[in-house]
């Protein structure tokens, strides 16, 4: 099948890179997808080699498909243009069935995405009108589209060698030394996590990914530093800027560091992958929408009471942060992930679902 994605890029670490794995996994499959980004800049990073069987478009009013694919996906609502959905009804009228046309949906643990998971959209208006689309809910729970997952990933994280790993970016931790991997926007307790972590009796490694995260480190850092110029006395953390990782590189980051905070879709779906201990912060939305959803990931993950308060800590909802990890919030991942393995993954189940009676290809 030919698979036509359409992305408009809103966070480069979230939507290209997920609209850039699902490619890569479906190519891995056999198919062949054609990839349209407004902006696909961010590629030149996060997958400098490519992927055969994937073509990187330019979507712009001069770029477009003169032919839609056999399927069609829009991430995460960006609606097509007109011209791209007047394409879709000529196919259609043409071959006398529509290709599978598919609103690829936000991830979400909250029960809507079960309940509205392949439910048909009627199109009503415009070009295409008279045409279906359907929607497709990434989630954690059967009854809905599963997770991004390589068939060969848990194989590829038994043979990584994390010593080996970490060298390469001069970090050579003592045993007994806890690395932490940091990837967030700017969380208003950042100053008391690296406190917490300078006073804490374990020595920790703090690997900071570049952008956002750095530059909130470092405005961190320099508050702590004004309130106590010791505050770091015995030198119990330590600290290492990365510069901007590939996609392979951020999992392998995830795969060496025992505790890991990370941010949006893309990396927290990495960080269960990667069966370590996580704390998750969403994209804040200004009506505090994002607490529901974090809930109900708390909920679904089973995370016991201190990881809870640390996750509303971490995201605005108040109080400070408890005192990081702990072994029942490595057991809360591990056994979630257990259960994310059960399922078919999201790969997997769109192409069941585009080749499914009635949306077969012509």
């Amino acid at each position: 099948m030919l698979w036509d994605i359409f992305c408009k890029v809103i966070d480069n670490h979230g939507d290209i890179g997920v609209c850039w794995r699902l490619s890569a996994q479906l190519a891995a499959r056999g198919e062949q997808v054609r990839l349209w980004a407004d902006d696909a800049s961010a590629l030149a990073w996060m997958a400098p080699g490519g992927c055969a069987g994937v073509q990187v478009m330019p979507w712009n009013a001069q770029s477009r498909p003169a032919e839609p694919g056999d399927a069609v996906i829009e991430a995460f609502g960006c609606e097509l243009d007109p011209p791209v959905q007047r394409e879709i009804a000529a196919r259609s009228r043409a071959r006398g069935r529509q290709p599978a046309w598919i609103n690829l949906e936000y991830l979400s643990a909250e029960s809507f995405a079960r309940r509205s998971h392949g439910l048909p959209s009627p199109v009503l208006a415009g070009p295409a009108a008279g045409l279906t689309k359907h929607f497709f809910y990434p989630g954690f729970t059967t009854g809905t589209g599963g997770l991004l997952r390589e068939p060969d990933l848990l194989w590829r994280q038994a043979q990584f060698d994390r010593r080996r790993w970490l060298g390469r970016w001069g970090v050579t931790p003592d045993p007994g030394t806890r690395v932490v991997s940091l990837f967030c926007y700017e969380p208003s307790v950042l100053d008391t996590l690296l406190a917490q972590l300078a006073h804490a009796p374990d020595r920790t490694h703090l690997l900071v990914t570049a952008g956002r995260a750095a530059a909130a480190v470092r405005t961190a850092l320099a508050r702590n530093a004004e309130r106590d110029p010791d505050w770091n006395r015995s030198s119990a953390l330590s600290i290492s800027f990365l510069p901007l990782l590939t996609q392979t590189d951020f999992d392998h980051l995830l795969w060496a560091s025992d505790l890991n905070f990370v941010r949006g879709e893309d990396s927290l779906v990495r960080a269960l992958w990667a069966g370590k201990p996580l704390v998750w912060q969403l994209y804040p939305q200004h009506d505090d929408a994002h607490h529901a959803k974090l809930a109900a990931f708390l909920d679904w993950l089973e995370a016991p009471a201190d990881l809870r308060a640390f996750h509303l800590a971490w995201n605005g909802a108040g109080g400070a942060p408890p005192d990081a990890s702990s072994r029942a919030w490595s057991d809360c991942v591990l056994q979630g992930r257990a259960r994310l393995l059960a399922q078919d993954d999201l790969a997997t189940q769109l192409m069941r679902f585009a080749l499914a009676p009635g949306r077969a290809p012509a």
